[in-house]
Protein backbone atom coordinates (compact mmCIF):
# COMPACT_ATOMS: atom_id res chain seq x y z
CA UNK A 1 0.00 0.00 0.00
CA UNK A 2 1.31 3.79 -0.82
CA UNK A 3 2.09 5.43 2.16
CA UNK A 4 0.03 8.44 3.53
CA UNK A 5 2.09 11.56 3.62
CA UNK A 6 1.51 13.83 7.04
CA UNK A 7 1.52 17.73 7.03
CA UNK A 8 1.51 19.92 9.53
CA UNK A 9 -0.05 23.19 9.99
CA UNK A 10 3.64 25.26 9.67
CA UNK A 11 4.61 22.86 7.01
CA UNK A 12 1.43 23.82 5.46
CA UNK A 13 2.01 27.53 6.20
CA UNK A 14 5.39 27.54 4.56
CA UNK A 15 4.11 26.17 1.11
CA UNK A 16 1.14 27.52 0.19
CA UNK A 17 -0.07 31.44 0.32
CA UNK A 18 -2.93 33.76 -0.24
CA UNK A 19 -1.53 34.50 -3.31
CA UNK A 20 -2.60 34.80 -6.68
CA UNK A 21 -1.96 31.09 -7.76
CA UNK A 22 -4.15 30.50 -4.79
CA UNK A 23 -6.61 32.72 -6.18
CA UNK A 24 -6.57 31.21 -10.16
CA UNK A 25 -6.59 27.67 -7.97
CA UNK A 26 -10.35 28.56 -6.47
CA UNK A 27 -11.58 30.66 -9.51
CA UNK A 28 -10.77 27.07 -11.62
CA UNK A 29 -12.73 25.26 -8.54
CA UNK A 30 -15.57 27.44 -9.19
CA UNK A 31 -15.57 27.60 -12.93
CA UNK A 32 -15.63 23.43 -12.53
CA UNK A 33 -18.49 23.27 -10.31
CA UNK A 34 -20.31 25.72 -12.92
CA UNK A 35 -19.77 22.74 -15.41
CA UNK A 36 -22.48 20.86 -13.34
CA UNK A 37 -20.12 17.71 -13.52
CA UNK A 38 -18.42 18.05 -9.57
CA UNK A 39 -20.00 15.66 -7.08
CA UNK A 40 -20.48 18.13 -3.79
CA UNK A 41 -22.99 16.49 -1.84
CA UNK A 42 -24.60 19.03 0.96
CA UNK A 43 -22.68 20.00 4.39
CA UNK A 44 -23.04 17.93 7.15
CA UNK A 45 -23.20 20.24 10.29
CA UNK A 46 -23.09 18.99 13.80
CA UNK A 47 -24.30 21.75 16.74
CA UNK A 48 -22.46 21.60 20.05
CA UNK A 49 -24.50 24.28 21.81
CA UNK A 50 -23.55 22.91 25.46
CA UNK A 51 -20.10 24.50 24.22
CA UNK A 52 -21.00 26.86 21.61
CA UNK A 53 -19.60 25.21 18.79
CA UNK A 54 -19.93 23.67 15.63
CA UNK A 55 -18.51 20.90 13.04
CA UNK A 56 -18.56 21.04 9.20
CA UNK A 57 -17.78 18.47 7.26
CA UNK A 58 -17.63 19.62 3.53
CA UNK A 59 -16.08 17.60 0.13
CA UNK A 60 -16.36 17.34 -3.55
CA UNK A 61 -15.36 15.46 -6.55
CA UNK A 62 -13.77 16.86 -9.48
CA UNK A 63 -13.95 15.00 -12.36
CA UNK A 64 -9.86 15.00 -14.05
CA UNK A 65 -8.12 16.02 -10.58
CA UNK A 66 -6.55 12.83 -8.98
CA UNK A 67 -7.78 13.65 -5.66
CA UNK A 68 -10.50 14.72 -3.51
CA UNK A 69 -10.55 15.94 0.29
CA UNK A 70 -13.21 15.69 3.04
CA UNK A 71 -12.71 18.48 5.24
CA UNK A 72 -13.19 18.56 9.05
CA UNK A 73 -14.24 22.25 10.52
CA UNK A 74 -14.75 22.94 13.88
CA UNK A 75 -15.48 26.55 15.39
CA UNK A 76 -15.90 26.38 18.92
CA UNK A 77 -16.64 29.90 20.26
CA UNK A 78 -15.99 30.17 23.60
CA UNK A 79 -12.24 28.71 23.33
CA UNK A 80 -10.44 32.23 23.55
CA UNK A 81 -11.73 32.18 26.75
CA UNK A 82 -9.68 28.98 27.46
CA UNK A 83 -6.96 30.30 25.29
CA UNK A 84 -7.48 28.49 22.53
CA UNK A 85 -7.83 29.65 18.73
CA UNK A 86 -12.18 29.20 17.95
CA UNK A 87 -11.56 27.30 14.34
CA UNK A 88 -9.23 24.13 14.19
CA UNK A 89 -9.77 20.81 12.10
CA UNK A 90 -7.50 18.91 8.88
CA UNK A 91 -8.38 17.68 5.74
CA UNK A 92 -8.23 13.97 4.22
CA UNK A 93 -6.65 13.90 0.62
CA UNK A 94 -8.20 10.83 -0.84
CA UNK A 95 -7.01 9.15 -4.44
CA UNK A 96 -9.82 9.42 -7.07
CA UNK A 97 -9.08 6.57 -8.62
CA UNK A 98 -8.87 3.78 -5.55
CA UNK A 99 -10.71 6.05 -2.79
CA UNK A 100 -7.31 5.43 -0.43
CA UNK A 101 -5.80 7.90 1.57
CA UNK A 102 -2.92 10.11 0.13
CA UNK A 103 -2.40 12.85 2.73
CA UNK A 104 -3.55 14.26 6.09
CA UNK A 105 -3.04 17.92 6.44
CA UNK A 106 -3.24 18.70 10.16
CA UNK A 107 -3.55 22.35 8.90
CA UNK A 108 -6.14 23.59 11.71
CA UNK A 109 -7.97 25.94 9.46
CA UNK A 110 -5.58 27.81 7.85
CA UNK A 111 -6.64 26.23 3.94
CA UNK A 112 -9.65 27.00 4.53
CA UNK A 113 -8.87 30.80 5.64
CA UNK A 114 -6.84 30.90 2.34
CA UNK A 115 -9.46 29.24 0.25
CA UNK A 116 -11.84 31.56 1.89
CA UNK A 117 -10.26 34.58 1.10
CA UNK A 118 -9.50 33.58 -2.14
CA UNK A 119 -13.12 33.18 -3.36
CA UNK A 120 -13.55 37.17 -1.53
CA UNK A 121 -10.70 38.06 -4.44
CA UNK A 122 -12.63 35.94 -6.89
CA UNK A 123 -15.89 37.39 -6.39
CA UNK A 124 -14.30 40.81 -6.21
CA UNK A 125 -12.52 40.37 -9.31
CA UNK A 126 -15.69 39.91 -11.44
CA UNK A 127 -17.72 42.13 -9.07
CA UNK A 128 -15.94 45.08 -7.67
CA UNK A 129 -15.82 48.57 -9.48
CA UNK A 130 -12.78 48.68 -11.32
CA UNK A 131 -10.23 50.84 -10.92
CA UNK A 132 -8.87 52.26 -7.04
CA UNK A 133 -11.33 51.39 -4.41
CA UNK A 134 -12.10 52.47 -1.16
CA UNK A 135 -12.36 49.13 0.72
CA UNK A 136 -14.37 48.81 4.28
CA UNK A 137 -14.25 45.18 6.64
CA UNK A 138 -16.54 44.45 8.98
CA UNK A 139 -14.86 42.30 12.08
CA UNK A 140 -11.16 42.31 12.82
CA UNK A 141 -9.99 39.01 13.09
CA UNK A 142 -7.66 36.61 11.04
CA UNK A 143 -10.57 36.59 8.12
CA UNK A 144 -10.47 40.52 8.09
CA UNK A 145 -6.91 40.50 7.59
CA UNK A 146 -6.94 37.67 4.96
CA UNK A 147 -9.84 39.36 2.83
CA UNK A 148 -8.30 42.88 3.18
CA UNK A 149 -4.56 41.08 1.85
CA UNK A 150 -6.86 39.27 -0.91
CA UNK A 151 -8.54 42.52 -2.15
CA UNK A 152 -5.45 44.04 -2.88
CA UNK A 153 -4.13 41.18 -5.42
CA UNK A 154 -6.92 42.11 -7.54
CA UNK A 155 -7.75 45.66 -6.37
CA UNK A 156 -6.04 49.07 -6.08
CA UNK A 157 -6.99 49.81 -2.80
CA UNK A 158 -6.68 53.79 -1.91
CA UNK A 159 -7.69 53.33 2.05
CA UNK A 160 -9.90 51.11 3.89
CA UNK A 161 -11.66 51.50 6.69
CA UNK A 162 -12.38 48.59 9.55
CA UNK A 163 -15.31 48.35 12.17
CA UNK A 164 -15.38 45.41 15.20
CA UNK A 165 -17.83 44.83 17.99
CA UNK A 166 -14.06 45.86 19.88
CA UNK A 167 -12.61 49.18 18.98
CA UNK A 168 -9.55 47.95 20.64
CA UNK A 169 -9.49 45.31 18.21
CA UNK A 170 -10.17 47.37 15.15
CA UNK A 171 -8.10 49.39 16.05
CA UNK A 172 -5.12 47.26 16.37
CA UNK A 173 -5.98 45.25 12.93
CA UNK A 174 -5.90 48.93 11.16
CA UNK A 175 -2.70 49.47 12.45
CA UNK A 176 -0.94 46.19 11.15
CA UNK A 177 -2.82 46.43 7.55
CA UNK A 178 -1.83 50.31 7.45
CA UNK A 179 1.95 49.31 8.03
CA UNK A 180 1.36 45.74 5.79
CA UNK A 181 -0.28 47.52 2.96
CA UNK A 182 1.26 50.81 2.73
CA UNK A 183 -2.12 52.51 2.52
CA UNK A 184 -4.07 54.59 5.01
CA UNK A 185 -6.28 52.39 7.14
CA UNK A 186 -8.48 53.53 9.54
CA UNK A 187 -10.65 51.78 12.53
CA UNK A 188 -14.40 53.67 12.66
CA UNK A 189 -16.70 53.72 15.04
CA UNK A 190 -19.87 52.01 13.22
CA UNK A 191 -20.43 49.74 10.02
CA UNK A 192 -22.47 51.98 9.07
CA UNK A 193 -19.80 54.66 8.41
CA UNK A 194 -17.86 52.22 6.73
CA UNK A 195 -20.25 51.34 4.49
CA UNK A 196 -21.11 54.65 3.32
CA UNK A 197 -17.74 55.91 2.69
CA UNK A 198 -16.31 52.21 0.45
CA UNK A 199 -16.86 50.91 -2.84
CA UNK A 200 -15.86 47.59 -2.11
CA UNK A 201 -17.34 46.09 1.94
CA UNK A 202 -16.02 42.63 3.28
CA UNK A 203 -18.25 41.04 5.82
CA UNK A 204 -16.16 38.49 8.37
CA UNK A 205 -18.03 37.83 11.48
CA UNK A 206 -20.00 35.03 13.49
CA UNK A 207 -23.27 37.90 13.44
CA UNK A 208 -26.07 36.68 14.03
CA UNK A 209 -28.27 39.96 13.50
CA UNK A 210 -27.81 42.42 10.25
CA UNK A 211 -24.81 44.46 10.43
CA UNK A 212 -25.58 46.33 7.43
CA UNK A 213 -28.91 47.55 6.25
CA UNK A 214 -30.38 48.58 3.00
CA UNK A 215 -30.60 52.47 3.51
CA UNK A 216 -26.98 52.45 3.91
CA UNK A 217 -26.51 50.99 0.65
CA UNK A 218 -25.29 53.53 -2.51
CA UNK A 219 -24.60 53.91 -5.79
CA UNK A 220 -20.92 51.60 -7.08
CA UNK A 221 -21.33 49.89 -4.06
CA UNK A 222 -19.75 45.90 -3.73
CA UNK A 223 -20.44 43.91 -0.96
CA UNK A 224 -19.09 40.39 -0.28
CA UNK A 225 -20.88 38.43 2.70
CA UNK A 226 -18.67 35.37 4.06
CA UNK A 227 -19.39 35.07 7.68
CA UNK A 228 -23.06 33.37 7.47
CA UNK A 229 -22.66 29.98 6.96
CA UNK A 230 -24.95 28.69 9.35
CA UNK A 231 -29.00 29.09 9.45
CA UNK A 232 -28.69 31.07 12.85
CA UNK A 233 -25.83 33.71 11.07
CA UNK A 234 -27.37 36.79 9.50
CA UNK A 235 -24.66 39.73 8.29
CA UNK A 236 -27.16 41.62 5.90
CA UNK A 237 -30.71 43.00 6.50
CA UNK A 238 -33.08 40.42 3.86
CA UNK A 239 -33.92 43.52 1.76
CA UNK A 240 -30.20 44.58 1.33
CA UNK A 241 -30.54 41.62 -1.32
CA UNK A 242 -33.55 43.78 -2.95
CA UNK A 243 -31.86 47.01 -3.09
CA UNK A 244 -28.69 44.99 -5.30
CA UNK A 245 -28.79 45.36 -9.25
CA UNK A 246 -26.82 41.61 -8.81
CA UNK A 247 -27.16 39.09 -6.48
CA UNK A 248 -24.46 36.22 -6.69
CA UNK A 249 -23.73 33.28 -5.01
CA UNK A 250 -20.79 30.51 -4.63
CA UNK A 251 -23.89 28.13 -4.57
CA UNK A 252 -27.73 29.21 -4.92
CA UNK A 253 -28.50 25.86 -2.97
CA UNK A 254 -26.15 26.59 0.31
CA UNK A 255 -26.99 30.45 0.22
CA UNK A 256 -30.72 29.31 0.29
CA UNK A 257 -30.24 26.54 2.93
CA UNK A 258 -27.71 28.89 5.40
CA UNK A 259 -26.70 32.16 3.75
CA UNK A 260 -27.85 35.59 3.16
CA UNK A 261 -30.53 34.58 0.60
CA UNK A 262 -31.98 31.66 3.17
CA UNK A 263 -33.02 35.06 5.60
CA UNK A 264 -34.46 36.85 2.81
CA UNK A 265 -36.70 34.05 1.84
CA UNK A 266 -37.78 33.83 5.16
CA UNK A 267 -38.47 37.03 5.88
CA UNK A 268 -40.39 36.49 2.95
CA UNK A 269 -38.26 39.91 1.75
CA UNK A 270 -37.83 37.91 -1.47
CA UNK A 271 -39.34 34.80 -3.03
CA UNK A 272 -38.40 31.49 -5.40
CA UNK A 273 -38.27 33.50 -8.24
CA UNK A 274 -35.53 36.25 -6.87
CA UNK A 275 -32.42 35.96 -10.09
CA UNK A 276 -29.26 34.77 -8.13
CA UNK A 277 -26.46 33.84 -10.45
CA UNK A 278 -23.66 31.49 -8.88
CA UNK A 279 -20.04 32.39 -8.85
CA UNK A 280 -18.44 30.57 -11.13
CA UNK A 281 -20.91 31.55 -14.09
CA UNK A 282 -18.87 34.56 -13.62
CA UNK A 283 -15.99 32.81 -13.81
CA UNK A 284 -16.53 30.41 -16.60
CA UNK A 285 -18.14 33.57 -18.77
CA UNK A 286 -21.49 32.02 -19.19
CA UNK A 287 -22.32 35.56 -16.89
CA UNK A 288 -21.46 38.76 -17.06
CA UNK A 289 -20.00 40.14 -13.82
CA UNK A 290 -20.43 44.22 -13.04
CA UNK A 291 -21.76 45.71 -16.10
CA UNK A 292 -21.49 49.25 -14.91
CA UNK A 293 -19.56 51.66 -12.21
CA UNK A 294 -22.80 52.66 -10.78
CA UNK A 295 -24.34 49.28 -9.81
CA UNK A 296 -24.81 47.82 -6.00
CA UNK A 297 -23.66 43.90 -6.31
CA UNK A 298 -23.83 41.34 -3.62
CA UNK A 299 -22.10 38.22 -3.02
CA UNK A 300 -22.86 35.43 -0.34
CA UNK A 301 -19.80 32.85 0.11
CA UNK A 302 -21.11 30.53 1.89
CA UNK A 303 -18.03 28.11 1.22
CA UNK A 304 -18.07 24.74 -0.80
CA UNK A 305 -16.44 21.50 -0.86
CA UNK A 306 -14.84 22.39 -4.29
CA UNK A 307 -12.84 24.88 -2.70
CA UNK A 308 -11.17 22.69 -0.08
CA UNK A 309 -10.39 19.72 -2.55
CA UNK A 310 -8.79 22.80 -5.03
CA UNK A 311 -6.79 24.14 -1.96
CA UNK A 312 -6.07 20.64 -0.57
CA UNK A 313 -4.75 19.31 -3.77
CA UNK A 314 -2.73 22.54 -4.81
CA UNK A 315 -1.11 22.05 -1.08
CA UNK A 316 -0.36 18.48 -1.77
CA UNK A 317 1.30 19.37 -4.79
CA UNK A 318 3.32 22.27 -3.20
CA UNK A 319 4.27 20.58 -0.56
CA UNK A 320 5.37 17.31 -2.62
CA UNK A 321 7.70 19.78 -4.56
CA UNK A 322 9.30 21.26 -1.57
CA UNK A 323 10.20 17.86 -0.19
CA UNK A 324 7.51 18.71 3.00
CA UNK A 325 6.04 16.71 5.09
CA UNK A 326 6.52 12.96 6.34
CA UNK A 327 5.37 9.98 4.97
CA UNK A 328 4.30 7.16 6.95
CA UNK A 329 3.43 3.70 5.70
CA UNK A 330 -0.60 1.98 7.46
Amino acid sequence: MPGVRILTESELRACVHLDLAAVEIVAEAFAALAGGKVAMPPILRLDVPDHNGEVDVKTAYVPGLDGFAMKISPGFFNNPKLGLPSTSGLMVVHSAQTGMVKAVLLDNGYLTDVRTAAAGAVAARHLAPEGPVRAGILGAGTQARLQLRALALVRSITEARIWARSPEKAQTCADEMTAELGVPVAAEASAEAVVRQSEVVVTTTPSRAPLILKEWLHDGLHITAMGSDAEHKNELAPDVLTRADRFVCDRRAQSARLGELHHALASRAVDGSFPVTELGDLVSGTAPGRHERSEVTVCDLTGTGVQDTAIALHALASAAAAGAGTTIET
